[in-house]
């Protein structure tokens, strides 16, 4: 009986022991959770960048042809914190802000190169990306935005961007954009002019690596520096005016992003100390839901990336969601913040206000409106002051 006694007050004892342990390695796993954030050189980082910000999707795609001269023009002077722009390599190593792939959707790349309907960016020169006309199509998708100007508007260059960015437009003869003559020879750039119809905003520029070719990051980093807007080597000083959007004069001055995990190592590598952000995609992400979201903010902690970029539900673009109240949850207890895609309705404003920092939206006039930022002037007078009818 005593022997009995005994084991049983054993076993009591044994079965309290691996519970204590197993509740110690249970807190000491959800401290080890809490407490992984980015660095404290990341949040130095990390507090370079307003709240409350609104990014101008491809200039916008709503009011212009997307990623063309207007849209970016348009987003500076509505007031949007960013202009939002991809970044793809020519096979003359030019970077030109085109979304797709491919030129058929928004080009008549099928009447200038109909044997090259198909061919992606990088097998094209900035010559000949040029002659193709980036407007057009639009007038035809959204014939009661169009005009008449939009016709034969040309690819876009991230120097003419960032030169748009600081005041300037691309200058033209009889409505023809200028060309930059080296030797008597053409190089596929054009001149600039200070923007006659320019109303003293200084956004930012937040570049995505788009379908990112060998060697595009360190090209970006080499044209980045040299055009003065990296932070972290002679930065040049850009004239503000108060009540106006400055953020091209500060730390934040350039926001990087990708859906590419080797891109953003990239990206840290070549520019360092900058502004990181990590799309995610919920098509790719493979596996449990909640699994991979983890192990995308740990690859985030890890190469120094200050931003997630999450999608969001509802109508135009019925995206999945990514920006869940448990989601938003990690990110923010992981140090980061949140610049969701793509806002396009005051609902949806609504809806995620507190989960996030900035967003990404292709109608900047409805963000900054909801944010009480409502510029004076309609966009259609603005697209007017511009010089598009």
């Amino acid at each position: 009986m005593k022997s009995i006694l005994k084991y049983m007050i054993l076993s009591i004892l044994l079965i309290g022991c691996n519970l204590q342990k197993n509740r110690e390695s249970e807190k000491q796993d959800f401290e080890a959770e809490k407490v992984k954030t980015i660095s404290e050189s990341a949040k130095k980082v990390r507090d370079y960048i307003k709240k409350d910000i609104v990014i101008a999707h491809r200039g916008s795609t709503y009011w212009t042809p997307e990623e063309t001269e207007p849209a970016f023009l348009w987003a500076r002077n509505i007031g949007a914190d960013y202009l939002e722009f991809d970044v793809q390599l020519t096979k003359d190593s030019i970077l030109i802000a085109f979304h797709d792939n491919d030129l058929s959707r928004t080009t008549n790349v099928s009447e200038v190169f109909p044997e090259r309907v198909k061919s992606e960016i990088n097998e094209f020169t900035l010559k000949e990306l040029r002659r193709l006309d980036a407007g057009s199509w639009f007038n035809k998708a959204f014939p009661k935005r169009a005009k008449e100007s939009y016709k034969d508007l040309k690819i876009m260059t991230l120097k003419d961007i960032m030169m748009i960015a600081e005041g300037n437009r691309i200058l033209k003869k009889e409505g023809k954009p200028v060309k930059e003559l080296i030797d008597g020879n053409w190089n596929g750039k054009y001149l600039y002019e200070i923007d006659p119809a320019d109303n003293d905003n200084r956004p930012g520029i937040y570049i995505e690596t788009k379908n990112p070719k060998p060697n595009t990051e360190k090209i970006l980093a080499k044209e980045i520096t040299a055009f003065g807007w990296n932070i972290n080597s002679n930065p040049k000083q850009i004239k503000t005016n108060n009540g106006k959007v400055v953020i091209a004069n500060t730390n934040a001055r350039l926001i990087l992003q990708s859906f590419s995990p080797e891109s953003i190592i990239k990206l840290e590598h070549y520019l360092p100390n900058v502004p990181k952000c990590f799309l995610l995609w919920k098509p790719d992400m493979k596996g449990k839901i909640k699994e991979v979201y983890k192990s995308a903010i740990d690859f985030a902690i890890k190469n120094n990336v200050q931003i997630i970029g999450t999608s969001i539900t509802g109508k135009p673009n019925y995206y999945k969601e990514l920006t869940a109240p448990w989601m938003e949850e990690l990110i923010h207890n992981a140090g980061m913040v949140i610049h969701p895609y793509t806002f396009d309705t005051n609902k949806q404003l609504k809806a995620y206000k507190d989960r996030v920092e900035g967003v990404f939206t292709n109608r900047a006039d409805l963000a900054l409106a909801f944010y009480n930022r409502k510029s004076e002037i309609s966009s259609q007078d603005i697209l007017m002051e511009l010089g598009y009818k």
